[in-house]
């Protein structure tokens, strides 16, 4: 019996390890045909044996078979599929080239989420663009932009119209991770918002993240905005441009050395100030930026990228301010493949962001900035055909220079001042996997651990208490409080730190090839702060690291989800219900001054926040008529309940609206190609007024008439809605010649509604009454842009 039972053992042994023998790894990288530019997120299937791959950020994929022959199907959305026949005898490489459907000038599309591939994947909250018709979308004047497709997706929404950024999910501006090339950008958006600082020409890939975030992502609590640029053509040169009413911009690419090395160089620069000049305006507006970006291709294992960005926002108006903000980074990143399973990227990364304002009637110049040297290595590792897992680490170290003050001229009453810099250094070890449990059920999970330090050198503040907001009872207000002493710490010394660990879970139950059900959680913790009390079209940028007063955020959030694709992928369906909980979300005391305030935590008291909504997306995906139908019914509210029981808190310890609450966010956006020389789209917003505080009285004081505010946010601002209608005209869309040329004629907001940025409460001169004046924008744009390709 005992030798029958080893015997039995051993054959089972034998048996397993020539099952695994028999295990081979295909791997590779998979292209643009006419210019080698690698393809993000294309499918890689094995029909025999229902096997997929998608590729990663890189364009490289790994699939582990067992040994055999076997059809490789290889398909992405604005490409030819391709279909080959193979012999897997053991691990082996291949790479694959896929030639774009339409010859046409490159434009943006949103990618249909109609495969069965995506039904099956547990991602879930995530919307993806990639290069192929955002173009044929509207945009103020002419421009195609990025961020305004996203702003016509479910959950996206913008405080109000003109304000930069964007919010999701009920979550403030701050809480948006935005990377272009793996750098963080701070601010998103050019020119009161009429453009964003992506130029679309230069654009290769780009993937929201509502929720369901990945471990790899973190430092934020509302989203992941991760880009790409182009990495440039390694076949033949090309010129992309554009010329359009307000601005115009020119890209070129080409191999450094031929099917090795590759360069993209692309500017904007916009001349509306010198259209004010000649109609005697003493306005001005004007932005301009740079991409660039290089590669060289060592060998099929080893890739460099040096990439960087760099634009400017100019503004002055008259008399009154000026105000000028940058972005800039530089990335150099290496990939490297150790093997047919294991895939790395490392990335060096120098981050800025700059910002300035004069007020001219005061006299002051105030300039402020953010920098950071971030350091970032992930590894990908497939180590099946059902489990791949990511990994790595990513360590960021943070200048803050909170204030510059200069005064503008002798005359000026202001002293010069250089406000206390801060310095702080966050780091995170994170892995996750991507594990498909059976056929019908796949799992992500994963877990991220953050660990973030304020650093010297610098004087910290000690308050009574701890409490750097002290209650007057007598007069019911918060006030500043007074230092008791101050600490000294030297360079590199710690303040004080905080460490956290962020769980992620996401699950997908697939019913069957068209409809799958989704669920998900994520933690992300949040350290760095925008300290700002106004979405006004001027920016006005403070950051901030966390300390012992400003706690760091803490959020939880969970999603539940039902996709399902109509006709064989022809129609969509995507459904989402989510909640979401912030803990240590700051909240401004009544008065809070924020200009060169040189104590920060004086005006500041930590609360909380919750968001909670339904999200609803309809897609036609294929046609002449294509286009998505996209709702949110969502709530987004912020309470600072009163430290004890003697103080009130803001607003009375109540939940109140936050400032980005939108009750109905609807969209309806549509493309329609009616010839191949003439095509069309239009989009359809209607969003519920921004959260306002009304006056609720007024009284007298020294003949002044003052007006008496009530709850914060009770009052809504006009709700806001516009159209915009768009025509593109292509002249010869079958011509074999090198240069290709099109006309865009847009107009925006076609029967020129006028939407409220913002409420004017004040009292009449002339008689004596008090009136309220609605602040707007933007009235009907027209907008023409020549785009051309050769």
């Amino acid at each position: 019996m005992r030798y029958k039972i080893i015997y039995t053992l051993l054959l089972i042994t034998m048996s397993f390890g020539a099952y695994s023998q028999q295990k081979v790894t295909l791997s590779g990288t998979i292209t643009m045909k006419t210019s080698t530019e690698t393809i993000i997120g294309a499918s890689v299937f094995i029909p025999e044996v229902k096997a997929s791959a998608v590729t990663n950020a890189y364009g490289f994929y790994s699939i582990t078979l067992p040994k055999g022959e076997y059809t490789i199907v290889i398909s992405y959305i604005g490409f030819e599929s391709i279909e080959e026949h193979i012999i897997l005898t053991g691990n082996s490489r291949k790479d694959f080239s896929m030639l774009e459907k339409s010859k046409t000038l490159d434009e943006v599309v949103i990618k249909s989420n109609s495969s069965a591939s995506n039904i099956q994947k547990p991602e879930m909250s995530v919307n993806k663009l990639s290069i192929a018709t955002v173009k044929k979308m509207p945009a103020v004047m002419g421009e195609v932009d990025i961020l305004k497709a996203i702003l016509q997706l479910p959950g996206v929404s913008t405080a109000q119209e003109g304000a930069t950024g964007f919010n999701v999910r009920g979550g403030s501006v701050d809480g948006n991770l935005v990377l272009l090339d793996e750098a963080v950008v701070y601010n998103t958006s050019h020119l009161f918002g009429f453009f964003s600082v992506f130029n679309a020409d230069v654009i290769k890939d780009l993937k929201l993240y509502k929720g369901g975030i990945p471990a790899n992502f973190g430092g934020r609590t509302s989203s992941v905005l991760d880009i790409y640029q182009k990495e440039g053509n390694n076949k033949e040169y090309h010129i992309t441009g554009g010329i359009g009413a307000v601005s115009s911009r020119l890209l070129a690419e080409g191999p450094i050395v031929k099917d090795k090395g590759s360069f993209v160089v692309a500017g904007r620069t916009s001349y509306a100030h010198l259209l004010m000049k000649l109609a005697d305006n003493d306005n001005s507006v004007s932005f301009y930026d740079l991409n660039a970006k290089l590669n060289y291709k060592i060998n099929d294992n080893n890739r460099i990228f040096l990439s960087g960005y760099f634009g400017k926002d100019k503004m002055d108006f008259s008399n009154f301010f000026s105000n000028n903000y940058s972005n800039s980074f530089f990335n150099l990143r290496w990939n490297h493949t150790f093997s047919e399973k294991l895939f790395s990227n490392a990335s060096v990364i120098y981050s800025k962001y700059d910002y300035g304002l004069k007020i001219k009637f005061v006299g002051i110049d105030w300039t402020s900035d953010i920098r950071n040297y971030n350091l970032k290595y992930n590894f990908s590792h497939n180590l099946s055909d059902k489990l791949v897992l990511n990994y790595g680490i990513n360590s960021i170290y943070y200048q803050f220079n909170p204030g510059t003050i200069k005064p503008m001229d002798a005359k000026s009453p202001i002293n010069a001042d250089q406000l206390e810099k801060k310095y702080a250094w966050e780091n995170a070890l994170y892995i996750s996997a991507d594990h498909k449990l059976t056929d019908k059920i796949s799992l992500n999970y994963g877990l991220r651990y953050s660990n973030f330090q304020r650093l010297g050198e610098q004087n910290v503040n000690n308050y009574a208490n701890d409490q750097a907001v002290i209650f007057n009872p007598e007069l019911q207000i918060y006030e500043e409080g007074t230092p008791t002493s101050v600490t000294h710490y030297n360079k590199n010394k710690k303040i004080i730190g905080f460490g956290n660990l962020e769980p992620r879970l996401a699950v997908s139950y697939t019913i069957n090839d068209n409809q799958s059900i989704k669920a998900g959680y994520n933690r992300m913790s949040q350290y760095i702060h925008l300290i700002s009390n106004t979405a006004s079209v001027s920016p006005l940028d403070i950051w901030a690291p966390s300390d012992q007063y400003l706690k760091p955020e803490i959020l939880d959030q969970v999603a539940l989800g039902y996709f399902r694709n109509f006709r064989n992928g022809k129609y969509s369906l995507e459904t989402e219900a989510f909640y979401k909980k912030t803990k240590n979300k700051a909240d401004y005391i009544d008065g809070a001054e924020l200009i060169a305030h040189k104590a920060i935590e004086q005006v500041l008291l930590n609360g909380e926040a919750r968001a909670y909504g339904l999200e609803l997306m309809l897609k036609k995906n294929t046609g002449k008529l294509t286009g998505w139908l996209s709702y949110t019914l969502s709530k987004a509210e912020q309470r600072t309940p009163g430290r004890n029981a003697e103080e009130p808190g803001i607003n009375n310890g109540e939940w109140y609206r936050a400032n980005y609450d939108k009750t109905h966010n609807l969209s309806l956006t549509a493309a329609y190609q009616l010839t191949k020389k003439w095509s069309f789209g239009g989009i359809f917003t209607y969003q519920t007024g921004k959260a306002a505080t009304y006056p609720i009285g007024k009284y007298q004081y020294q003949g002044i008439t003052v007006a008496n505010y009530g709850e914060r946010n009770i009052n809504s601002l006009p709700a806001y809605h516009h159209l915009d209608l768009s025509a593109t005209y292509i002249r010869k869309p079958d011509s074999k010649k090198r240069w290709k040329g099109e006309w865009v004629f847009s107009l925006y907001n076609v029967y020129n509604r006028s939407n409220a940025a913002s409420m004017m409460f004040e009292q009449n001169r002339e008689t004596g009454l008090s009136e309220a004046k609605r602040i707007s924008i933007f009235s009907i744009i027209p907008g023409v842009t020549y785009n051309f390709k050769f």
